[in-house]
């Protein structure tokens, strides 16, 4: 199964019988089943039909809007699943600390092991790199996030594991696209601006996972109570964030995407009108339309591609994983299973 993403601008999207249709000035651009796509991603100025909708949720398709350089506007659902069994005991355990932190150490340290496999790969491709200091630390850090007495101490040691890890990000960024540090609202250069949109696009795919097997994706373990935040999407997006900052990795020092594909984003407020940057402030930036055609391919077929599960040996992909990941957590919260972390070895 895959996604749709319709990013061209004055497009609309309509069903016809059992299709989906997207059209330009009375001209067909696309033409699609619904039984074979997931979730439609609509960018920007695209409009919807009623029937399209009404279409979209007869087969379980959810709809997420974003606007043109890809911030996450909302979603339509399908009506949420009957498992109100998994919701009364997600909502027990979030308030249970032990469980809460014990589920949170797994999770933290899958990311950073993760982390810590995909530089390892850049230092066995690319020898010249310097990275033997910020491997050393994330290994420690691992270590550690495994006996933090508590969730803030957890949180504390996962900064200091993201700042190393984008540490050597930034030196595995060999090309002319340099990386400055993580910076998200807004990004500022083009590999955050790559980072965050490939962070939503795969958060957006968790959160409907989970909501489909019956989780509210809002309540989170790790990431605690924020209005409007998918807390449960973002702590299950942990163990996946490593994909995203290897297809970024791969896109920028290929090549793939360069300094040529972006454009300063137009900062809209909370109603979606522009608005005026504060003085001082740097201006965000987003891939342009070919390009972000360009990365939304890239990352579907990332996104198929196979990767080696530590635990198990086994080739997947990052879809499947991320199925399997929500139904190991679904039997740990609903029958206290033992939670298996996904560990990527990139």
């Amino acid at each position: 199964m895959a996604n749709l993403y319709v990013t061209e601008q004055g497009a609309v999207l309509r069903k016809s019988g059992d299709r989906l249709i997207v059209e330009k000035d009375d001209q067909e651009l696309l033409e699609i089943e619904c039984f074979k796509i997931d979730a439609v991603f609509l960018f920007g100025g695209v409009q919807v039909t009623t029937h399209a909708l009404t279409e979209l949720l007869e087969h379980g398709i959810s709809l997420v809007l974003l606007t043109q350089d890809g911030a996450l506007k909302g979603r339509l659902v399908p009506p949420v699943s009957k498992n109100v069994l998994l919701r009364e005991a997600q909502y027990r355990r979030h308030f249970d600390a032990d469980f809460s932190l014990g589920l949170a150490r797994l999770q933290v340290g899958a990311k950073v092991r993760s982390c810590r496999s995909l530089l390892s790969r850049q230092v066995r491709n690319h020898p010249e790199l310097d990275l033997e200091d910020v491997l050393s630390n994330l290994s420690a850090l691992e270590k550690k996030t495994a006996t933090a007495a508590t969730l803030e101490e957890l949180l504390g040691l996962e900064g200091v594991a993201a700042r190393t890890f984008f540490k050597g990000f930034a030196r595995a960024c060999r090309k002319e696209l340099k990386f400055p540090g993580r910076r998200k609202h807004p990004p500022t250069d083009p590999v955050n601006a790559l980072l965050s949109l490939g962070y939503v696009l795969l958060g957006t795919e968790l959160a409907a996972l989970l909501e489909g097997t019956g989780f509210d994706p809002y309540l989170g373990f790790y990431h605690r109570l924020a209005y409007g935040r998918m807390s449960l999407a973002l702590d299950l997006l942990e163990e996946f964030r490593a994909v995203i900052d290897q297809l970024v990795l791969r896109l920028t020092n290929l090549g793939v995407i360069g300094p040529e594909d972006f454009q300063e984003a137009a900062k809209t407020g909370a109603a979606g009108e522009t608005t005026v940057e504060k003085s001082g402030e740097l201006p965000g930036v987003c891939l342009k339309a070919p390009a972000l055609r360009k990365f939304l391919q890239a990352y579907g077929e990332h996104l198929s591609r196979t990767f080696c599960d530590e635990q198990t040996k086994q080739q997947a992909t990052v879809r499947s994983l991320a199925r399997r990941q929500v139904e190991r957590l679904a039997a740990h919260v609903l029958r206290n299973e033992d939670y298996v972390p996904c560990y990527l070895r990139l």
